[in-house]
């Protein structure tokens, strides 16, 4: 087996970066962004906080676990660029893998020293999606370096080009999503499928604006649905002899609806946490398997 050691260590660091993105969506959720106060990286102006609440806690443990993941990535970046420099999609991944995390940490630091508007902080969880993703494909690219043939399934341009903007548009629903969070936006829309019991809510008054966020990125969110029932449809039709387009379109499929009902259950359920979580884990996992297919598909001319 090729590069033991480097698949080893990008599958640490694969697990480590789903930590990171989960403990940001928890500080987030938690409202612990402010506990470790307007210091970075200092929090509260000490290297370890003395006695610290629970939001420092989070706040805290999410920069200490932030930081070593830079490393790793940098290091994994790095050693695949060194070891599958062969490989075409190596160094545009490495170095996607590095940047994103560098950004993210900017943004981070940035974030807590001077504030951002809720555009630029919804921002901070579709950059993480992003080096998340960068990481697990370059990991996997370290495990197809043993294949005599790497996949390279043969489309037509239409169905690339249709794959290229459900992965776009899947960005635009996690950042969304991201948005309705930092808008305090969640619960301003009452039950499902209405929206405070109308097909299109009342957008005026007080919390008209709260209300527009979160009906959007129900929009938003079902139209994705349905994009990812279209791909899988003409993958079935078209292109079914390629199993991995085959598994990786019916896995993004279950992810989406498992996705929906993370989400839905957020507005019935007493355990907010837990779903909301899971909410951010699975739309994290449909984004690296698009952008996987969207590798696999670029490898080949159009047929």
């Amino acid at each position: 087996m090729k590069n033991k050691g480097l698949k080893i260590f990008g599958i640490i660091t694969s697990i480590g970066m789903l930590i990171v993105l989960l403990q940001g969506a928890l500080v987030t959720k938690t409202g612990s962004a402010e506990g470790c106060g307007a210091t970075w990286p200092l929090c509260f102006g000490e290297v370890i906080p003395e006695s610290p609440a629970l939001e420092t806690i989070i706040e805290y443990s999410h920069r200490l676990w932030s930081g070593l993941m830079g490393l790793f990535v940098i290091i994994l970046a790095v050693w695949s660029w060194k070891k599958l420099s062969h490989l075409r999609e190596t160094k545009f991944m490495a170095l996607m893998a590095v940047l994103f995390i560098m950004f993210q940490g900017l943004m981070g630091a940035g974030a807590v020293i001077w504030g951002n508007s809720d555009i630029v902080l919804a921002l901070h969880f579709g950059i993480s999606t992003i080096s998340f993703a960068s990481v697990v494909l370059l990991t996997v690219l370290a495990f197809e370096n043993d294949l005599q043939h790497v996949l390279a399934p043969i489309v037509s341009k239409g169905y690339r080009i249709y794959l290229f903007f459900v992965l776009i548009y899947c960005y635009a629903v996690i950042y969304t999503g991201a948005y309705v969070k930092h808008t305090e936006a969640t619960y301003v829309c009452g039950g499902y499928p209405l929206c405070n019991n109308e097909l299109i809510p009342n957008m005026s008054g007080g919390l008209g604006f709260e209300i527009g966020v979160h009906f959007a990125h129900r929009v938003f969110a079902s139209l994705l649905v349905i994009f990812l029932v279209i791909l899988l449809i003409w993958t079935l039709k078209r292109f079914r002899t390629y199993k991995s387009l085959v598994w990786t379109s019916i896995l993004a499929n279950l992810l989406v609806f498992i996705q929906a009902a993370a989400g839905i259950s957020v507005l019935y359920s007493d355990n907010y946490l837990t779903p909301a979580l899971f909410h951010a884990l699975t739309v994290t996992v449909l984004f690296t398997i698009l952008g996987y297919m969207a590798m696999i598909i670029t490898r080949n001319k159009t047929s």
